[in-house]
């Protein structure tokens, strides 16, 4: 009884002591004394009462040691930014679309109109919230001549939300706008802490504006504390509790800002444990919120090295990790294929991952990293980089990655990969949903990019938000993908609850991979999934990749009624040739052939912002696959001859042919032979019988064969050698049997 007492009162004054600081108020001086730590005021103290002067000029030399740099610096560091980003008018013009629409001391809750009249919508107060364009203003202050008004607009308007907050006059969480709602609140806490290292040796930002400052950010982190006992998924919290964590490292002097930093890490540590997948790619899919969870997991890791706290080893590998995952699914250009909810710059083609893996490389000196690095870091990162870092940055050492063709089989993202030279092949198959948290994830299930040549040939697009046609570019017409009837993946849409342009499926299809092989000789993708179950279709997708020549996708659709079925395929293309014949031609003369082996019925083109995308169909059938060759080539000369009746692709032999009454393709160069469809051929006096019309690859050397399956379903196959009796072997997708000619 006597331990229980004990246990229950060391609970009790741990719930007291995290109550030192309030969430609802803002401290006076007088109170932010009170819930200094008992070591700080008594080296405050020496006899006296503490004053404003004292404890701003404390803190100021505190910062000066924890922050990412010394404040003092950022007169240098200033003229070697301008230098090198030359933005200082992008920033003016950032701020003062930021002051001709707010006013200093503005209304932090809706309806309120912009200073021009016009209504401020959700998506505008979220951004307001975030404060991401006070930075701007700041940087414009410096480089106006140190306008003091710049300092006094991000002082009133902290202000203002500090008297919205006591009169309870602000957007909640719970309306789905909330000001204070932790990834908003994390964000803006980033800012400001920005800012306020910016300004403390300026003159205009008093030692009793700084304590404001300070106790503004004190309330703050203890209502991220309050507010954040349990685990939620997604970004959001991440960026709430990496800005909770700072707050405990940078102010640790503080009564409760220890429990801030345990509780912290340990949300901190369930996201890199439950969001981060074994393979290393960030759970909800997409290069942009792969990126920013690292931005999240830096501030913290680089911090706590300045500050001498030891993290876990695993914060290190996962943190690492995130960088090595951006290195194995990258394109030969050194960009990264658009995924998901990728949001940086709207219709581009692919992501610029250079800035961030110049941050990879400052922080482990990795040259894997350094060969996609640029010579900086993204803007605003510049001023979270250390001296160090950026000495680091005059001599970054490359290493092209030795990462070939693979999987990241929890993420479920599949890399085809011919090399690392600037004009190689590259594709990634994109065939897997999380579970939890599919809020970014667009309908592309089974979707392929690819880039030959230094061109993305079959591009998916980067999205933003508050556009009208959010919904449009998220979905499958937008995607290389296959449909039935112009029946699109993502169902049951709904915008954010905030009005901000986000928006989700309810139902997208639920994948299965059922092989992936990758070899010298080719990679090989298998997968379904049950889009199309609800109009009676089953699906099937099948990608080949004969390295360094060309793809081979095959769409597998199956029903007992009649069906449109199509193909889509980003780009410009022309159709002069018709359906089974579509190209399309970059200004340096590469381009890339889509062929169809199996013919279709039509070809209509569309696009939208610009951009293009041709859906290949046949009509009316109850079973059909189109079996596709995606063919680059660099060139008029080396492009598909539309003359004849059977091209030869880089030496490949392509033909049709019949066998007891049923046709087959058959795809051939030398002693390797890709057979679709068939159910007996013969190959080098082998004949080999097929249980049902199977897709199988043939490779001979020295009186070797080997069978490998490359179709959806298991097989069986005979195999009837001169002199010799029938062999039979049953073959999963992907599995290769090998046996020897009679005569040796």
């Amino acid at each position: 009884m006597k331990n229980t007492l004990i246990l229950f009162l060391l609970g009790f004054s741990t719930v007291l002591c995290a109550q030192h600081i309030p969430s609802n108020t803002v401290l006076e001086f007088n109170e932010l004394v009170s819930v200094l730590k008992p070591d700080t005021k008594a080296k405050l103290n020496e006899g006296n009462n503490i004053t404003e002067k004292q404890l701003a000029a404390y803190f100021r030399e505190r910062f000066s040691k924890r922050f990412f740099y010394d404040y003092r610096t950022v007169a240098q560091r200033l003229k070697f930014y301008n230098e090198k980003y030359k933005n200082s008018e992008e920033h003016k013009n950032r701020a003062q679309d930021h002051i001709s629409k707010f006013k200093d001391s503005t209304q932090w809750i809706l309806p309120f109109n912009h200073l021009s009249g016009e209504p401020v919508n959700a998506y505008a107060l979220r951004h307001l919230a975030r404060q991401h364009k006070m930075a701007d203003i700041i940087l414009t202050y410096f480089n106006e001549d140190r306008n003091p008004e710049y300092i006094k607009y991000f002082e009133t308007q902290m202000r203002s939300l500090n008297t919205a907050l006591e009169s309870g006059a602000y957007e909640k969480i719970e309306d789905g706008n909330g000001v204070y709602e932790v990834f908003r609140s994390g964000y803006r806490i980033l800012n400001w802490l920005w800012i306020h290292n910016l300004i403390l040796n300026e003159e205009e930002y008093s030692d009793k504006d700084q304590l404001t400052t300070i106790a503004t950010l004190l309330q703050h982190g203890q209502h991220l504390y309050e507010r954040n006992q349990e685990f939620q998924p997604g970004n959001h919290q991440t960026r709430g509790m990496s800005a909770l964590a700072m707050l405990s490292i940078l102010f640790r002097d503080f009564e409760g800002t220890d429990l801030w930093y345990d509780r912290a890490m340990q949300r901190l540590g369930e996201h890199l444990d439950k969001e981060i997948n074994d393979d290393g790619f960030q759970f909800e899919r997409s290069v942009h919120y792969h990126m920013s969870d690292i931005n999240n997991y830096y501030y913290v890791y680089q911090l706590a090295k300045i500050n001498d706290i030891s993290i876990d080893k695993a914060w290190k590998d996962k943190l690492e990790g995130l960088f090595t995952t951006l290195a194995k699914i990258a394109y030969p250009d050194k960009s990264a294929p658009v995924l998901q909810d990728d949001t940086e710059i709207p219709w581009a083609e692919t992501n610029d991952i250079s800035k961030i893996m110049t941050l990879g490389y400052l922080l482990f000196e990795d040259p894997e990293f350094g060969y996609f690095a640029s010579d900086n870091v993204k803007e605003r990162m510049y001023w979270f980089l250390n001296k160090k870092q950026l000495d680091l940055l005059q001599n970054i050492e490359r290493k092209k990655p030795s990462y070939e063709s693979l999987s990241l089989p929890s993420t479920n993202y599949y890399v085809m990969r011919e090399g690392w030279n600037a004009n190689d092949k590259m594709m990634i198959i994109s065939a897997g949903l999380d579970k939890d948290k599919p809020d970014h994830q667009h309908g592309d299930m089974l979707g392929i990019q690819a880039m030959a040549n230094g061109h993305a040939i079959l591009p998916n697009y980067q999205v933003r938000y508050s556009l009208e046609d959010f919904e449009l570019f998220k979905n499958s017409l937008v995607k290389n993908v296959a449909l039935v009837d112009n029946e699109l993946q993502g169902k049951q849409w709904t915008s954010n609850k905030g009005g901000s342009g986000f928006g989700k499926f309810g139902k997208l299809p639920t994948p299965t991979v059922i092989n992936w092989t990758t070899n010298k000789d080719y990679d090989l993708f298998i997968g379904k999934h049950d889009g199309f179950n609800n109009v009676g279709v089953s699906y099937s997708r099948q990608v080949i990749f004969i390295k360094n020549d060309f793809w081979i996708v095959k769409d597998n659709f199956s029903s007992d009624q009649q069906h449109e079925y199509t193909q889509i395929w980003q780009g410009h293309y022309t159709t002069e040739n018709g359906s089974n014949l579509i190209r399309a031609t970059a200004p340096d003369a590469s381009g890339h052939d889509i062929l169809q082996l199996n013919a279709t019925d039509s070809v209509t083109t569309s696009g939208s912002r610009g951009k293009n995308w041709s859906q290949v169909s046949k009509l009316n059938e109850k079973d059909f696959s189109f079996l596709t060759i995606i063919y680059p080539y660099k060139g008029y000369d080396n492009r598909i001859d539309e003359t004849s009746e059977a091209p030869i692709l880089n030496g490949w032999n392509i033909s049709t042919s019949s066998s007891q009454g049923e046709n087959f393709t058959s795809i051939k160069k030398e002693n390797t032979a890709y057979f679709f469809d068939a159910s007996n051929i013969t190959f080098k006096e082998v004949e080999i019988t097929s249980s049902k019309k199977a897709d199988f690859l043939i490779q001979y050397e020295e009186h070797n064969f080997r069978i490998t399956a490359i179709g959806t379903d298991q097989i069986t196959l005979t195999i009837s050698k001169p002199k010799s009796k029938k062999i039979s072997k049953t073959l999963s997708p992907g599995e290769t049997w090998e046996f020897y000619s009679l005569n040796h």
